[in-house]
């Protein structure tokens, strides 16, 4: 029986003895293609952590390097279009790194070897995704919101600034500041800007300076958070949450200014004001002298112009009143003035006199008229109008009454008269049927026919036993 081995799926096949082939004799360089084809399709790109160890620099800026660990080591070659990412990065023999890359071979020397595509420092990759999942979660919050981010103040007298006395940040800030503007006064907290507890050092220098009432001194118009640039792990202090939460708790206007251009930290997201470096920050804190100089020559420009017109306009205006007759002739003039007076008064006695007068004589002719049409005449005829014929309607009134009540004495009389009680108490009585109708003729009766007779105090009831109708009955 013979086994073989296929280089792209690995199986081993069983073959039958009696089918016995000849073995297919590779070259070299076709096997080495089926190794490459066989590391690429089945592992392809990677992460690789490691030491950086024989690192050579080409003149053709590829850098060739071994990454090693206690037991193996890998070939890496980072070619020239990749290495800018390595600005900023110590990258050197002994330096643990984490690399990104495709696995493949390099057929010339038959060794397999990693084409590196990325390069961060050991760590690096477990911080960002803590850096995104912080990020993430403080946005969500509306920590980074821009409704809540504070416009800075335009001329700032006095800042505060967080950040190591010792380091290239607070240089570079303060020679670009007192170059730009001079006079603002820079108060400097000094913290620890890396390293564990720098991040606690950092919020609270940005609580205490947000709040200055307490440290006994003056308040800063705005806060600067700085420091030079350095790796993802340099700057980690300013991904704390505590120090996101400090900033955008401050009352105080906050610009974040960590590293390079190209950093960006959690800071940056809660700060008010993002710089892209620590002079950056200072020219946005600081006006330049020379313009604002020559806008203060502009400013005087535009406001000498209409203060010049104003001046002229009130000059030709108070040289025309100087060439009128009242600063040559001021007595002439005044003595006009004095007669016009005089003519306006007797016209105002003449008219008042004439219209009290003509007002008099309306009131006395209205006066007239309002007596000879007096209403308490009318008043008095018709009260004794009214009088009379109160007098007259209590006579109707007796007379009517007197007339009625006859009226009512004959009507009872009659209604007496014609009262059937009246005829019963006589000893008239009435007869009904078993049904109450009058019984008006003994044609109405029958033999055996109960009836009953009503007398004026009572009444009976009796049975007919003959019933016998006259045939001349009386009238």
């Amino acid at each position: 029986m013979q086994l073989d081995f296929d280089l792209r799926s690995g199986p081993v096949k069983t073959r039958s003895p009696a089918k016995a082939e000849e073995p297919e004799i590779l070259s070299v360089s076709a096997l080495t293609r089926k190794v490459r084809g066989l590391l690429e399709g089945s592992i392809g790109s990677v992460w690789v952590e490691g030491e950086v160890s024989n690192l050579r620099r080409q003149s053709s800026g590829h850098i060739y390097f071994t990454l090693k660990d206690a037991a193996s080591q890998l070939a890496c070659v980072l070619f020239a279009g990749q290495t800018p990412q390595l600005r900023g990065m110590n990258f050197a023999d002994g330096v643990q790194v984490q690399i990104f890359g495709e696995l493949t071979v390099y057929e010339a020397r038959g060794n397999y070897q990693i084409i590196v595509r990325r390069v961060q420092e050991r760590g690096a990759g477990a911080l960002q995704a803590k850096f995104e999942e912080l990020k993430r979660r403080l946005d969500s919050e509306g920590l980074f919101k821009q409704e809540r981010k504070r416009a800075l103040p335009k001329f700032p007298r006095r800042i505060g600034v967080v950040t190591s006395p010792t380091g290239a940040a607070v240089r570079d800030f303060l020679n670009v500041l007192h170059r730009r503007q001079r006079g603002i006064e820079v108060l400097i907290f000094p913290v620890r800007v890396q390293g564990k507890g720098a991040a606690s050092e950092i919020a609270e220098a940005v609580r205490l300076l947000s709040k200055t009432e307490s440290l006994g001194i003056a308040p800063v118009d705005v806060i600067v958070v700085t420091r030079g640039g350095g790796s993802l792990e340099d700057l980690w202090e300013f991904n704390e949450e505590a120090v996101a939460r400090a900033i955008a708790d401050s009352p105080v206007p906050v610009v974040s200014a960590i590293g390079h251009e190209i950093d960006f930290t959690i800071s940056d997201f809660a700060a008010d004001v993002r710089a892209a470096t620590p002079s950056a920050a200072a020219e946005i804190l600081s006006a330049d002298s020379s313009e604002i100089a020559e806008k203060l020559q502009h400013l005087e420009v535009r406001l000498r112009r209409p203060v010049q017109s104003r001046i002229e306009s009130v000059k030709t205006f108070l040289e025309n009143l100087g060439r009128t007759a009242l600063f040559f002739e001021p007595q002439r003039v005044l003595r006009d003035h004095s007669q016009t007076l005089d003519r306006f008064l007797d016209d105002l006695e003449t008219n008042a006199a004439g219209g009290i007068q003509n007002q008099t004589l309306i009131l006395e002719r209205f006066t007239r008229t309002i007596l000879a049409r007096s209403p308490e005449r009318k008043i008095a005829d018709m009260t004794n109008a009214l009088e009379q014929r109160r007098s007259a309607m209590n006579r109707i009134c007796s007379e009517r009454q007197k007339e009625t009540q006859a009226t009512l004495s004959q009507n009872a009389a009659l209604i007496k008269a014609l009262n059937p009680n009246a005829a019963l108490a006589r000893g008239y009585t009435l007869t009904l049927d078993q049904e109450g109708h009058l019984i008006r003729s003994a044609s109405q009766i029958h033999n055996g026919q109960t009836i009953s007779t009503r007398f004026h105090d009572g009444s009976a009831e009796s049975k007919v036993l003959a019933a016998q109708v006259n045939s001349h009955p009386t009238a």
